[in-house]
């Protein structure tokens, strides 16, 4: 994360609202929970706080990731979507824009991340003291010099995605922590979250909720 926090202004696009839950279309550079200190306090929670006080945290995106959030408004909605989460019953749809042409059409990628103590807060793949993580991919298309690639997360780690990317020898592009040569060139990460599909706290249907990437 870089020294400063600039975070985007303007609106934070509802997807949908009801009144057990809250989807929003997250912007990248935005925090999802406050951070340590003043100057991390602008972020996605408090800024939905202000039309939907009740809001209450369910999971989170990492500050340069765009794209759906759930959110619940009552605590039974927290709960219930917590244990979907837990329980790894959320469907997580992601688009990634990553460094290089990916040999494979589709893959996944079976291996434990852990925090890379020395160089917080880095991730690495830790065979050793790592949790299990998988990721599975599937090319949507090909550049001369960069992949288009759709993911869906089995397991929620803290930057599976782009370990597990750079695991393979295509991180993603505009990352700045995993591939900060790439940064420059891309005005910022190629992550976003496409799509989640859940069971609606009250009485259980299932829903899905999309937002296009912006790249």
């Amino acid at each position: 994360m870089s020294d400063t926090y600039d975070p985007p202004s303007g609106d934070i696009p509802v997807l949908h609202a009801d009144h057990e839950i809250l989807v929003v279309d997250k912007p990248a550079g935005l925090l999802s929970v406050p951070g340590k200190g003043p100057e991390l306090a602008d972020c996605l929670i408090a800024r939905l706080a202000v039309a939907f006080p009740e809001v209450l945290l369910v999971h989170r995106l990492d500050r340069d990731t765009s794209g759906v959030m759930v959110f619940a408004l009552t605590p039974h909605a927290q709960r219930h979507l917590g244990l979907q989460f837990e329980k790894r019953q959320v469907k997580k749809t992601y688009v990634a824009r990553v460094a290089g042409v990916l040999a494979e059409k589709r893959g996944e990628v079976d291996l434990p991340i852990g925090v890379d103590w020395p160089n917080r807060p880095l991730q690495k793949v830790d065979p050793e003291a790592g949790r299990p993580a998988q990721t599975t991919w599937r090319v949507q298309r090909q550049g001369p010099d960069e992949t288009r690639v759709r993911l869906f997360p089995k397991t929620g780690r803290s930057h599976q995605l782009r370990v597990h990317m750079l695991s393979l020898g295509h991180p993603i592009l505009g990352d700045p922590l995993y591939a900060p040569e790439t940064a420059a060139a891309h005005p910022r990460m190629m992550l976003h979250a496409e799509e989640l599909r859940l069971r609606h706290p009250d009485g259980g249907a299932g829903q899905s909720f999309r937002a296009p990437a912006p790249f």
